[in-house]
């Protein structure tokens, strides 16, 4: 994401097509880089399904490693998004994206859970109720989307200071994604969805992240840093709101004893991924 000149970086994936360094897609222009590595970081959402599909998980697993993507979450927004938008925008951009994107999501979600998509990303026997409601098994889909599409924006702007994705924010979206689609297959394989359904939305879901990340880049790249400061912010707010009202009821619900544990073991790793070398 953008930086200043005087703001020590954070670990990136280089992308420049250095000797040794770098990948395979680096000969591609930013925003196709963008997408891809939006592709890359969603496909954990695919990866839980299929773990959900072919393990019986106890709830309390379900529930731990939920617990260890909220602190992954938890850190990227603080450290990844919120603070380096601070050091390169000032505290106004923050305090306006922070609080404009969480009412957005609020909304949003609120109008989701209506619909019948509230329980989207519970491991129990809640999605039955959404199954049950008329127009639930498409609600539980455009949530899904409401909950990636900010990550996914944020990782293709991450692309724009020139240096490669940030580590940590990548991480962060594959490590966290991967209880959320382990945790809502769980659930919607409890819920009587059929493997068509639950993988065919994941897929989706996939591809409009790796979209969302292609825009990202694609329309910021000349945008000021008070700009990208502000859309680090929306999407911070967005995702801080994402984590309280959807990942920790299943968090806390599912395993009572550890999950202010799992919570910073998972906020210490991002953190260390991201300060690593600093």
């Amino acid at each position: 994401m953008y930086k200043r000149a005087d703001v020590q970086p954070v670990p990136t994936m280089p992308c420049d097509g250095s000797p040794g360094e770098g990948l395979m897609f680096s000969s591609l222009p930013v925003w196709g880089q963008a997408g891809i590595w939006g592709l890359l970081g969603a496909s954990s959402l695919v990866v839980g399904a299929a773990v959900a599909y072919l393990m019986k998980l106890p709830t309390r697993v379900t529930s731990g490693i939920m617990s260890f993507g909220c602190g992954v979450l938890i850190s990227a927004v603080a450290y990844d998004l919120m603070l380096e938008g601070y050091k390169s925008g000032g505290i106004w951009p923050i305090i306006y994206g922070a609080v404009g994107g969480s009412a957005a999501y609020s909304i949003a979600n609120w109008l989701v859970s209506r619909a019948g998509g509230k329980h989207r990303k519970r491991s129990g026997k809640q999605q039955r109720t959404d199954a049950q409601h008329k127009g639930g098994g498409l609600a539980i889909a455009i949530g899904s989307l409401l909950d990636g599409i900010p990550e996914s924006v944020v990782l293709g702007v991450s692309l724009l200071g020139g240096g490669g994705v940030s580590v940590a924010m990548f991480s962060a979206i594959f490590l966290s994604n991967l209880p959320e689609g382990l945790s809502s297959a769980v659930g919607m394989k409890r819920a009587g969805r059929s493997k068509t359904y639950v993988f065919g939305l994941w897929i989706v879901i996939v591809l409009v992240s790796a979209l969302a990340s292609l825009l990202g880049a694609a329309l910021l790249g000349s945008a000021s840093a008070g700009l990208l400061a502000t859309v680090n912010a929306v999407a911070a707010g967005a995702l801080l709101t994402m984590i309280a009202d959807t990942m920790l009821p299943e968090a806390v619900e599912g395993e009572h004893g550890l999950t202010g544990l799992l919570v910073v073991l998972g906020l210490l790793i991002a953190f260390a991924l991201s300060h690593n070398g600093s």
